[in-house]
């Protein structure tokens, strides 16, 4: 990944980045939930390449499949039992990990969540993450600004991820709203909404698949949706192919988040509008770097200011800026991609 700006990053990370510089003899661990996905794949490439640099032992861990809970808390215990000094977790379980990060916690061990929030958030030291509030308020403004006048009357609907209602879905979902004009009514939960435009909510699970399928259910609901929000982009294009299936494509706003290589070229190609860019390698690599620094001298990392997490930043991706709403094309967008 090329060098991220400032303004993508923010003072916090560069403030951190610059802390250290050597920890021969550290070790670390990184435990993803798979090794598959292209975001967690760039998340160990992120974090292999700064323990090389650091001289920190890494150990990689993953789920044999997303959900895999079980693999990620036999991670914890091997981390535990080799005298690691930090463990960079993105859980599958957010609630049931807390139990063996605390025995990791109580060991000495320096807890970091990546991308997702444990809950509660505070059973981690710290957590390094895309804001995913303001990455859904982000395609919710340009969705907006987009459709000028015709967003007072939008008919809009929502694929996401699942039933669960996992924290990163919440955010992204509720941000969309807040950006768009919508009152989200609970911010914690998807669904309580009564804004006259909001068509419905389908789950996708996260792939094409069930983005298609979503994508079916709401049709049928109301073949005048013409805004659509995606947990992420696999999903936006399932959403596509369903749309185009009935010549509906040209005519539904499609926004998304994540920013990976394949997105990045939906965005560019025209199945996407706009997608938030996240950094998946900058957590990682900046975790690494986090852990060296309380194996050096005990010293925690800290949350950006006004946040309760480390934010690494996020970027709308279009090549259709909006008044208003920070952007950057898809030539840049495809610099920083991952995947």
């Amino acid at each position: 990944m090329k060098v991220i700006t400032k303004a993508l990053l923010g003072a916090g990370a560069l403030a951190l980045s610059a802390g250290f510089a050597s920890a021969e003899g550290v070790s670390a661990c990184l435990i993803t939930k798979t090794d598959t996905n292209p975001f967690f794949v760039k998340m160990k490439e992120g974090a292999e390449a700064k323990a090389a640099e650091l001289g920190v032992t890494l150990k990689s861990y993953a789920g044999k499949v997303d959900g895999d809970h079980d693999s990620q808390v036999a991670a914890v215990e091997s981390c535990i039992a080799d005298g690691a000094k930090g463990i960079l977790i993105a859980a599958s379980d957010t609630k049931a990990i807390v139990g063996p990060l605390a025995k990791a916690r109580e060991a000495g061990l320096l807890v970091i969540a990546l991308d997702t929030p444990l809950d509660p958030a505070d059973a981690a030291d710290a957590t390094f993450a895309t804001d995913n509030l303001e990455a859904g308020r982000l395609i919710g403004a340009w969705a907006a600004a987009t459709m000028g006048e015709g967003a007072a009357t939008a008919k809009i609907g929502f694929l996401d991820l699942t039933p669960s209602q996992p924290t990163v879905d919440v955010l992204r979902d509720q941000g969309f709203m807040i950006g768009f004009g919508i009152d989200p009514k609970d911010a914690n939960v998807i669904g309580d909404e009564d804004d006259p435009r909001i068509v419905g909510h389908d789950v996708t699970n996260g792939n094409e698949e069930g983005g298609r399928k979503a994508m079916e259910n709401l049709l049928q609901k109301d073949p005048g949706i013409n805004v659509i929000h995606t947990i992420n982009e696999p999903a936006a294009v399932g959403a596509y192919q369903a749309l185009k299936a009935v010549g509906l494509e040209g005519q539904v706003l499609i926004v998304s988040v994540d920013g990976g290589c394949p997105g990045v070229a939906a965005v560019k190609d025209g199945q996407i509008g706009a997608t938030s860019q996240q950094y998946p390698l900058l957590m990682a690599s900046l975790g690494v770097e986090a852990i060296a620094k309380f194996a050096a001298d005990g010293t925690k990392p800290q949350p950006t200011e006004g946040k309760s997490f480390f934010d690494t930043g996020v970027a709308l991706v279009t090549d259709k800026p909006a008044a208003g709403v920070e952007s950057i094309d898809t030539a840049k967008g495809t610099e920083l991609c991952w995947g």
